[in-house]
């Protein structure tokens, strides 16, 4: 096959700028193969984790595969504890609502677990946040105003599972 060619550190800040530019263009693959690239040359570059994360979600409701594994894995690279807990909350947000776009039978409880789940992350997020910074709560409104726009409830419970014995 091919042996992947690698960029220097010195083209880091230029590629980032262009990871952004292709999620911004809709082209999610573009970005997450410049983020590779920069992981290659800088294995611990935070913001390169980050776009990496943010071009996975991207494919979230697009047809595209997302692997579990790898968003996982993004995210436990993420050193800071605030965002990795507003970035775990940015993933359960996106995936929520792209199921909703998908518009699935029973697809509104799936949203509606994902969008409590990331709640909790913004609250997490929220108790770590540095001063002045708001984003976790922005983030948490949103997904109780999608909640009530979308009059989504919890899954019922299934009473009949209870009494068999």
């Amino acid at each position: 096959m091919f042996e992947l060619k690698r960029i220097s550190v010195e083209a880091i800040p230029r590629a980032l700028e262009k990871a952004e530019r292709y999620r911004l263009l809709g082209e999610p693959s573009a970005a997450e193969s410049i983020c590779l690239d920069i992981l290659q040359a800088d294995a611990d570059n935070q913001p390169a984790l980050i776009a990496l994360l943010l071009a996975l979600t991207d494919r979230f409701g697009r047809g595209y595969a997302v692997s579990e594994t790898q968003i996982h894995d993004v995210l436990a690279r993420i050193t800071d504890d605030y965002k990795r807990a507003y970035y775990s909350g940015i993933v359960l947000e996106r995936r929520a609502k792209a199921q909703l776009k998908k518009g699935v039978p029973g697809g509104g409880f799936d949203a509606y677990e994902w969008l409590c789940e990331a709640m909790d992350w913004y609250e997490k997020a929220e108790a770590l946040r540095p001063a002045g910074n708001d984003d976790a709560i922005l983030r948490w409104n949103t997904c109780a105003r999608v909640i009530m726009r979308n009059n989504l409830v919890a899954r019922p419970v299934d009473v009949s599972e209870h009494f068999l014995e």
